[in-house]
């Protein structure tokens, strides 16, 4: 299982969200925090669904002769 495009980059948003919240607070600037706080969360999901789109192709490569001679 390798890593694909949405996993990298939802995980950098997610890193570079968290250094946009931190800056804002040390500013004491609310809308960078609040927009770290946004890229943050949208790394997160993306991220989450590049291992989603991941597992289901591994679960698709499998042979499903395998799975039926596991099930007995």
């Amino acid at each position: 299982m390798g890593i694909n495009k949405d996993q990298v980059e939802g995980r950098v948003k997610e890193a570079t969200g968290k250094v946009q919240e931190v800056a804002g607070k040390v500013v004491g600037s609310t809308t960078q925090q609040v927009k770290g706080t946004a890229k943050e969360v949208a790394g997160a999901g993306q991220a989450k669904y590049g291992d989603m789109k991941s597992n289901l192709k591994s679960e698709m490569d499998k042979d499903p002769r395998q799975d039926s001679k596991n099930s007995r």
